[in-house]
């Protein structure tokens, strides 16, 4: 296993990428690869939604990475943007010695962070995503998966992450169409997956269903799960995420990394 610690910005050691890669067989055998953006508001990213993540897609043939990008203080969509930006070139750029497919490079979120995942996958061909030097397309995902996450910065838009990202409470219209994942889906947005619980109580449910209902009207592949019940944060679902509370009535809700993956092998 090679795991190993990339720190991405010369100006900010908070700002890095964790590898959990196999290298130690079938090197002929070229994998596909997440990267994980963790949950937290963009004031930190939740632990809980790095390791535990990583080793479910690992089992399943990924080779994995974890961005801890920019939150906090100095959090902005645009700073946050080039850092995934960055992850992803890097990724791309060593691919053979990280054993994986660059043109299978999927971003996965939870939360704030898949705000962050559906942002990349509707913005990166926008100039508020590129870092200098960059090429266009080197920080393309080939898919994104939503969990739970914050996909609209209007009428369900989850206050918290808004007022971080963006240093206030209220946005106008012209900035929501701007930023908003929903509002600026295209024929150039990745493929998706989403899922969410429909009792959800941070992060409204109607979130995945409005960006769901936007990608499938612009003929985005896309595949939807919303649970009839689970809180907020669930991870991958098992006990081991719960903070001592036990998911066990939530089991059957960590079927979702399988069913992604089947998603992710017809994309």
């Amino acid at each position: 296993m090679l795991c190993k610690t990339i720190y991405l910005r010369d100006d900010d050691d908070s700002v890095y990428l964790k590898t959990y890669v196999r290298d130690e067989y079938q090197k002929s055998q070229k994998r596909d690869c997440m990267l994980i953006l963790p949950g937290g508001g963009y004031s930190f990213c939740a632990l809980h939604e790095d390791e535990p993540v990583a080793n479910s897609f690992l089992y399943r043939g990924y080779n994995c990475f974890t961005l801890y990008y920019t939150v906090g203080e100095r959090a902005s969509l645009e700073r946050s943007l080039q850092d995934v930006s960055l992850a992803i070139a890097h990724i791309k750029k060593n691919a053979e010695e990280y054993n994986i497919d660059p043109d299978r490079i999927f971003v996965l979120g939870f939360s704030a962070g898949g705000h962050l995942a559906a942002s990349i996958g509707t913005l990166w061909h926008r100039p508020v995503a590129a870092f200098e030097g960059m090429e266009y397309g080197e920080n393309r995902p080939a898919g994104m998966v939503i969990c739970y996450g914050a996909c609209t910065l209007g009428e369900y838009s989850h206050e918290l992450s808004r007022n971080f990202v963006f240093g206030k409470d209220k946005l106008t219209e012209e900035e929501i169409d701007l930023y908003s994942p929903d509002r600026n889906v295209t024929d150039k947005t990745c493929p998706a997956f989403l899922w969410h619980t429909a009792n959800d109580e941070v992060v409204d449910a109607r979130n995945a269903l409005v960006m769901a209902n936007a990608l499938i009207s612009a003929g985005v592949p896309t595949e939807l799960h919303i649970y009839p019940f689970g809180p907020h944060g669930l991870s991958v679902c098992t006990d081991g995420v719960s903070f001592g509370q036990g998911y066990s009535e939530y089991i059957h809700l960590s079927n979702w990394v399988r069913d992604c993956c089947e998603f992710l092998k017809i994309i």
